[in-house]
């Protein structure tokens, strides 16, 4: 026998004595385990299944019953969620509603504003203009704020009105509520559109009589109209009292210019330092035409043979002397460094007098553009560059345009079908699953 062999022949004893210790534990436990009663197991399995059954889901029937007509199924499915709805809502329009009467009014604001961007209206950009300014957008944003309804509770009691005997359980505002609860009631109630073309405002106002509703649009109008004089008036003021400041400044530094010009020929005794420099030098061209006769005389003199001290030829020597000395003199006057000598040059009055000139001159014309525009302000503050145009005044209802009720009956119609049908499609798929 082979060493292989030998080795087989221990692993199959070992296995058959592991199986062996292993059936007298598993003996040993079905023996100290109570067995379930046949009946009883029967029980529990047959409860189970009851309880995990999908027939025990609402609309389906049993499988232990007699069948349900189909046809008679749906229709109490259609009359528990389509007939019973659309019954409660129409008992609701056509006997409960009120009555509710809008009242229309179209304006728009006008005046020399600037257009507002509008690059997402394509090829409508282009007839956009003046009218449909950012004034508009304040108006529509002014009828819908929080402000406007405070100041009409006010004046003409908006809550009121909203909470009159006339209004159903369900449109009625129910009086008091703080002030935002009003100012949401009334973006339901109150609506302004601004048409991105025309730039007309549309404004409609519903409430639950028609005097009412005529009222709340003419005071609308007129808060509105008031807000666009207010803009108007803030910025012609501010434009007035700017353009009254720079004309100010451009005085006061007109008048200095013209203080520190006096304080310049106070100082320098000189009215005007140009004219003075044109006459220095008509008097050095004068000199230097004298000092050339003389010295011609003088070479005459000197060429007839005279002697150097005879009286004639002294005297022209001594002239030309005195004239070259007036010359430096003058020459002096007008070039010379103050650093040499310690008294100021023409060329230094110049250059003052010129800064001064020009000074002077920037002055006078910041003060006449200045007085221009002040004179433009005054002018313009005596128009309205921006009103309230109203095309379409508010007119009193006569005819009740809301709720809409045939429409209300369709939609809640419609929405009950999809959800019977949702309904239906539903417990179907749940009765294949189950099949």
């Amino acid at each position: 026998m082979s060493v292989d062999e030998v080795k087989q022949g221990e692993r199959i004893r070992g296995l058959v004595d592991f199986a062996q210790r292993s059936l007298t534990e598993l003996r040993r436990g079905a023996e100290t385990i109570e067995p379930i009663p046949t009946k009883r197991g029967r029980a529990l399995v047959q409860q189970a299944r009851a309880r995990l059954a999908w027939t025990r889901l609402p609309g389906l029937r049993p499988p232990d019953t007699r069948p349900v007509s189909y046809t008679r199924m749906l229709l109490w499915r259609f009359g528990l969620f389509v007939a019973l709805p659309t019954a409660v809502v129409g008992l609701y329009l056509f006997v409960f509603a009120s009555n509710q009467y809008i009242a229309e009014a179209k304006f728009a604001v006008r005046g020399n504003v600037e257009p507002m961007e509008h690059s997402n209206l394509g090829e409508f950009s282009a007839l956009i203009q003046k009218h449909n300014s950012q004034d508009s957008y304040i108006v529509r944003d002014f009828i819908r704020s929080q402000t406007l309804v405070s100041a009409l509770e006010k004046s003409v009691g908006l809550s009121k009105i909203f909470s009159r005997g006339e209004a159903d359980f369900w449109a009625r505002y129910s009086d008091p509520q703080p002030v935002e609860v009003l100012t949401k009631y009334w973006r339901r109630q109150v609506e302004a559109h601004i048409d991105a073309i025309s730039g007309v405002i549309q404004l409609t106002v519903r409430t639950f009589t028609p005097q009412d509703s005529l009222t709340i649009a003419q005071e609308v109008i007129t808060r509105a109209e008031r807000l666009i004089n207010e803009i108007s008036s803030r910025a012609q003021a501010d434009m007035l009292v700017q353009s009254q400041k720079d004309a100010d400044v451009a005085q006061a530094r007109l008048r200095e210019a013209h203080l520190a010009l006096q304080r310049f020929r106070n100082s320098w005794g000189i009215i005007d330092p140009v004219k003075a420099a044109e006459s220095t030098m008509t008097t050095m061209l004068t000199l230097r035409r004298d000092k050339i006769k003389a010295e011609n005389d003088l070479q005459v003199l000197r060429a007839s043979n005279l002697d150097e001290k005879s009286r004639s030829i002294q005297v022209l020597v001594a002239n030309v002397a005195a004239i070259d000395q007036q010359m430096r003199d003058l020459q002096g006057q007008l070039t010379r460094d103050v650093g040499q000598s310690g008294s100021p040059t023409m060329a230094n009055a110049l250059l003052e007098y010129e800064g001064l000139m020009v000074e002077r001159t920037i002055a006078e014309k910041l003060h006449e553009s200045a007085s221009n525009l002040l004179d433009r302000a005054r002018v313009s503050a005596g128009k309205q560059h921006i009103f309230l145009a109203v095309i379409e005044q508010p007119a009193l209802p006569t005819d009740s345009l809301y709720p809409h009720r045939g429409r209300a009956l369709f939609v809640t119609f419609f929405c009950c079908v999809l959800v019977f049908c949702s309904f239906s499609l539903i417990l179907s798929g749940i009765r294949d699953q189950r099949v």
